[in-house]
């Protein structure tokens, strides 16, 4: 896997019409493309105002046999064949908004969405996919039911479920598979749902499954499915899988790990969401990329206060990408000058603070060196919208062409999500005859406020 993907959203719009399983009301869902870091998010378009509700642990609601979210008083039920189809497909961003409150059954399987959407295909956005990999197992249990996910030895996905009914007309299945779209489409995408002859009067007694039929639901009886037969002689096991990817994607990142399931459904899917999410969030891990406090950036650049612009760096791939924070006070010491009856943080300091970061980008090349990255030249500027005290700056810079003497890196700054100014920045690697070094002896370079 390529752990420098960059995100994807769907390229047009995809319309999918049908009627919900548990409710069997018609529904229409209109599948859109979204900006990058925007997430999986359902629209419902048929209540006051078009609430919101993204696809994230946060959001799970409490309900049989499905998947369902919920923000407030709008939910959306039976969310996980689309959701596999994001996690199967590589969707990263996408729009659902959907009519009704239930998306479409189509035929029990997730090619109902997967079909368009790989049909329609994928567009690459400017920024890259965000990984969870793990590094110590994480495991849920009830009962004999139980999931693990443990660190893989490659950097992917690969899924093993036991389905294990002990008896006819099920009895036990395994599969396997190393997920990628080509699998996903082949393998596990067109395997239904399903639920025992004796499950399905149980549910109908009880008003539920209102939707469903033989053409849409595997009803396995004592001679196999009624009214219907089997695409794969394990379909049962390999919907479980179709079911767990969909319910892996409520966590907002793609899963690097070896996932073993056995005997587990919805609930418990929801509890290892719960159980991965919260170890996410502890430790904000992302593939490969190490995080600097100010500290260790103090012993790469050579700025001290007043000059110091970058307060957190956040993610790091060394040579690849940067993620920074600066957080602007009304301490700052050029709001005494600028404007100081209505403080504005000046743009040419915004470019600064994006130059140093790009030199932290730079850790690996200049570690061990007597080498600076002096700025040249800046192309592409841009400001969008002000920075004032209170604010929190956050710098993005991604490395666009480095050689061995010279390079360039595309630079941007944002504020809540809107951006502030971003530029292509020029520079070049100078030798100096002396190290330059920092207060903790370490060698130290800076991309600005040198050849300007």
């Amino acid at each position: 896997m390529n752990l420098r993907a960059k995100q994807t959203t769907v390229r047009k719009p995809v319309e999918v019409k049908g009627v919900g399983l548990f409710t069997g009301r018609p529904v229409t869902v209109c599948l859109k493309p979204a900006p990058a870091d925007t997430g999986i998010v359902f629209v419902r378009t048929d209540l006051a105002g078009s609430p919101r509700i993204p696809a994230g642990s946060g959001y799970l609601g409490s309900v049989e046999r499905r998947t369902a979210l919920k923000a407030n008083e709008a939910e959306v039920h039976t969310v996980e064949h689309v959701l596999a189809c994001a996690t199967g497909l590589g969707i990263d961003n996408m729009i659902v908004e959907m009519s009704e409150g239930e998306l479409p059954v189509g035929d029990g399987s997730a090619l109902t969405f997967a079909t368009p959407l790989s049909e329609a295909g994928l567009t690459t956005l400017d920024r890259y996919r965000r990984y969870f990999r793990l590094t110590t197992p994480v495991a849920v249990e009830d009962g004999r039911a139980r999931i693990e996910v443990t660190p893989g030895a490659a950097p992917e996905l690969t899924i093993h479920y036991t389905l294990d009914y002990e008896g006819p007309p099920l009895g036990r299945q395994q599969v396997s598979f190393r997920v990628t779209p080509e699998v996903f489409l082949k393998e596990i995408a067109p395997a239904r749902t399903f639920c025992l002859e004796t499950e399905a009067a149980a549910m109908q007694a009880r008003g539920l499954g209102v939707g469903a039929s033989y053409d849409n639901t595997l009803v396995i009886g004592a001679n196999g499915p009624i009214g219907n037969a089997y695409r794969f002689a394990d379909e049962p096991a390999r919907h479980k899988v179709l079911d767990l990817m969909g319910d892996l994607a409520l966590l907002g990142r793609s899963l690097l790990g070896d996932v073993r399931a056995a005997r587990s459904g919805h609930a418990l899917n929801a509890r290892l969401v719960e159980a991965l999410s919260r170890n996410m969030g502890d430790k904000d891990q992302q593939a490969d990329l190490v995080k600097l406090d100010i500290r260790d950036i103090m012993q790469i650049l050579p700025h001290r206060y007043p000059f110091l612009l970058v307060d957190r760096v956040i993610e790091l791939e060394d040579g690849v990408r940067a993620v920074g924070i600066k957080n602007v006070s009304m301490n700052e010491h050029f709001f005494q000058g600028h404007f100081p009856g209505r403080p504005i943080m000046p743009g040419v300091l915004q470019i600064e603070a994006m130059a140093q970061l790009s030199c932290v980008l730079l850790r690996g090349r200049l570690q061990g060196t007597n080498q600076l990255a002096v700025l040249m030249g800046l192309d592409d500027v841009v400001f969008r919208r002000q920075v004032v005290p209170g604010d929190q700056l956050v710098l993005e810079a991604v490395a666009v062409r480095i050689k061995s003497r010279a390079g360039q890196v595309k630079c941007r700054a944002t504020v809540d999500g809107q951006l502030a100014a971003e530029a292509v920045i020029k520079f070049m690697l100078v030798d100096f005859d002396e190290p330059v070094r920092s207060n903790g002896g370490a060698p130290a370079g800076s991309a600005a406020g040198k050849g300007d």
